[in-house]
Order: C-alpha cells, then structure tokens, then sequence
C-alpha cells in the first residue's frame, strides 16, 4: 500500500480526472482536501488551506506541477487518452514506446503529471 500527496488549486476540478482514470473518493474533509483510492494506493489531493499548501519557513509556497509522478499501469493506453482528450486535458507529449511498453505524461487539471503505462 502507497499514499502520494499532489497539491492541487481545486479538489473539486481535480475530482473527475482522477475518477475517470479508475479512483473512487474515500473521504472529504471539507472543500480544500480528499482521499481517493485505486487498488492499494491512495491519493491525497490538498488544496488551498491545507496543511500542505502552507508557505515554508523560507516563504516557498508549494505549488503543483513538476516532473515527479504518479505512475498508473492501464489496460488499454489508446482508449484512456480518448476519455482524457474528450474531457479537454493536457498531454505533454504523445503515446511513446519504451522498453516494457507505451506510455504517456497526462496532466491533471492542477498540472500535476500522470503517467499512463500499458506494458507488452
């Protein structure tokens, strides 16, 4: 079992992202937090007011985004990125092969990245 944690500028847009690549909602603490899960990991999304979001000691204020990411295996990679394109969502780059399958870097409505694998 895993938990990752992705700031996000609103739970609420991020919800059906996350929902239409396989997560159902376990929990919501009010408007800026949710626990999603998918098999035996589980997400954190944290908006603003979070614990998460608080600026650092340094006045750094956490921000999604980055390279860092969640990787999800799927069964069929063509017809997940035909969901995500029809729900309007940012692909960094194009279904590529790698040495144990295809993938691609799908960002959620945050811009947090998503790897999608399919592996041969």
């Amino acid at each position: 079992m895993a938990t990752i944690r992705y700031l996000v500028n609103d739970v609420d847009v991020v919800l059906s992202f996350y929902e239409a690549i396989g997560f159902t909602l376990e929990a919501r603490w009010g408007p800026p937090f949710a626990m999603l899960k998918r098999g035996d990991l589980t997400l954190w999304l944290s908006g603003p007011g979070t614990s998460a979001a608080k600026p650092m000691p340094d006045g750094t204020i956490p921000q999604p985004g980055g390279w860092n990411r969640l990787v999800l295996e799927v069964n069929d990679l063509q017809a997940v990125v035909a969901t995500l394109t029809q729900m309007g969502m940012r692909f960094r780059h194009e279904p590529l092969k790698g040495p144990g399958g295809r993938q691609v870097l799908v960002e959620d409505p945050a811009g947090n990245p998503v790897e999608l694998f399919q592996p041969e």
